[in-house]
């Protein structure tokens, strides 16, 4: 059984970390997206992933050596700036696909705890030529909207209906099940929206049908919601053995600390903080509800809250960093500095004086 996997997205809403990683290598809980993915095709029976990638992602994905679980990976690359949508690489990998079995599509920045066998055992039962998980949520209008019948075909496909015309709360989960026959609805050598130009075909033909289910679902192209699914997945607290914690330090539950991390005295941390490898921390730091990844430096007396903050950045001496700020990678922000809220810093840039605005610093 093959999967091809999406990872074309540009990241535009998780910026400044983006700029420095495709959406599918965030990590969540200290582990790469794509590694969560890899993971779960594995329990499910699927023996080949098929990355389809530009050069750039290619690339880091190699660099990063996520464990493969048994899987064989292969890569299928679009051409040079020339990006192909979410349809174009499907055509594009149609010889590494093959025409002799049903197939998974996942978007990859899509964390979706599917059971891949049931999908497809209900794709090949309906006799469906692409069947599509759903979710349900409060607003469908970010997504594309299914309308069921009750055989569970999909009567109508909307991509990003306005809330109060969507025809229902059902959204596109962003795993598709599809059969061989979905090749002949993708143009060849352009890019093809599959959500606006191939589902809503075939509903119209119905032969497109949904597959409901209510486990963890989450798109993390925001960064509210990639908070929100690493604040889910922190069951307990994970303390390596070699991570060090200083006298009187407090930790509330829940955390998760990657190897070697060092906390210093009297410092609180948590709940819902994730901290990555060899992430230092200093003395009298307030850390709660942030992602910090590997190789940072937090000083004596500094305070994050609900922050992300990239690899090897340097947080200087009782600075103060306030919700929805994202520091890019490499970022060096200087003692008695300020971040109100939703400040962006992007990477390698130094900052010496408080910024009070919502802003991107470049």
């Amino acid at each position: 059984m093959k999967a091809l996997i999406l990872t074309g997205g540009f990241g535009t809403r998780l910026r400044p970390l983006s700029c420095t990683r495709p959406k599918i290598l965030f990590p969540i809980v200290n582990k790469p997206l794509l590694q969560w993915t890899l993971e779960r095709l594995a329990k499910n029976n699927v023996n080949e992933a098929i990355m389809a990638v530009n050069y750039q992602t290619e690339v880091a994905i190699k660099q990063h050596r996520i464990p493969r679980h048994g899987l064989h990976v292969t890569y299928s690359r679009d051409p040079l700036r020339k990006p192909l949508g979410t349809g174009g690489p499907i055509k594009k990998a149609e010889k590494r696909i093959g025409h002799d079995s049903h197939f998974l599509v996942l978007n990859g920045d899509i964390f979706a705890d599917v059971n891949y066998t049931e999908i497809l055992r209900t794709h090949q039962k309906k006799d469906a030529v692409a069947t599509i998980a759903l979710h349900r949520v409060e607003d469908p209008s970010r997504y594309g909207v299914a309308e069921l019948a009750k055989d569970s075909r999909i009567k109508r496909f909307i991509e990003k209906a306005p809330r109060e015309t969507a025809p229902s709360d059902l959204i596109n989960a962003g795993v598709y099940a599809l059969s061989p026959e979905i090749f002949k609805y993708i143009p060849k050598g352009r890019a093809v929206s599959i959500e606006y130009e191939v589902f809503p075909k075939l509903a119209e033909e119905g032969v497109l049908y949904g597959y409901a289910y209510d486990d963890l679902w989450r798109d993390i192209g925001k960064p509210e919601d990639y908070l929100e699914i690493n604040r889910t997945l922190i069951n307990s607290a994970i303390t390596q053995p070699r991570c060090r914690i200083g006298k009187d330090t407090k930790l509330n539950e829940p955390t998760a600390f990657d190897k070697q991390v060092s906390v210093g005295r009297e410092s609180v941390i948590g709940p819902h903080v994730v901290l990555g490898q060899n992430v230092t921390v200093g003395n009298n730091v307030h850390i709660q509800d942030s992602v910090i990844l590997s190789g940072t430096a937090v000083s004596d007396f500094a305070s994050i809250d609900g922050a992300i903050i990239g690899e090897g950045v340097y947080i200087g001496e009782n600075t103060k960093i306030g919700r929805g700020c994202i520091i890019g990678d490499h970022a060096k922000i200087k003692d008695n500095t300020v971040l109100t809220e939703r400040v962006s810093i992007c990477p390698a840039k130094e900052i010496s004086e408080s910024v009070l605005t919502s802003k991107c610093i470049t």
